[in-house]
């Protein structure tokens, strides 16, 4: 089942209209403009990801229930690294990633590439903190890869696999793909 939409909160509307529509290419399609249930005010930004569904951006104001302080990056809040609650989007292939790889180095962002064996990913973090990627599946998944899944889930003390090496591109000169 397909996402409608996933929101999120910011404190800056203007950085992360500039990051969606300029950096990630993502239409803005829809506002919305009311009163917040515990009080205030909170606009709510629907972005066409490319295939229909959204993501959406709350910005909320004078809600007394909302320190303005607020931190909106998800994993920071926790105490975690920005890597563990992330948005994921699809890449079609890897033509597809290295085209957004370009976007992203054109805009001024390093980027994180990791090959995962069964995907390859691109990463950076929008600027509410929030770790954003793109993935292209290099695989198709198998009923041995199910049955395994399975396993590594219910093992106790499961095997680690070495972790991906990283590719680290800088937007001040390296060179894409």
């Amino acid at each position: 089942m397909a996402f409608h939409h996933v929101a999120i909160a910011t404190r800056d509307l203007d950085a992360t209209h500039r990051f969606y529509r300029d950096v990630m290419g993502f239409e803005l399609v829809k506002t919305e403009v009311a009163p917040a249930p515990e009080g205030g005010w909170a606009r709510h930004l629907f972005y066409d990801t490319g295939d229909g569904s959204c993501l959406a951006f709350w910005d909320l104001h004078d809600d007394p229930a909302i320190p303005d302080d607020f931190d909106p990056s998800i994993s920071r809040g926790l105490g975690l690294p920005s890597w563990t609650n992330h948005i994921a989007f699809a890449a079609a292939d890897l033509d597809a990633l290295d085209a957004v790889q370009r976007r992203w180095l054109d805009h001024g962002y390093d980027v994180l590439r990791l090959d995962h064996g069964w995907c390859e990913s691109i990463y950076i973090d929008d600027p509410n903190g929030i770790a954003v990627e793109f993935c292209a599946t290099t695989a198709t998944f198998t009923s041995a890869d199910r049955r395994d899944a399975e396993k590594l889930r219910r093992a106790a003390a499961p095997p680690r696999a070495e972790p991906p090496v990283p590719e680290i591109l800088d937007a001040s000169g390296a060179s894409a793909r």
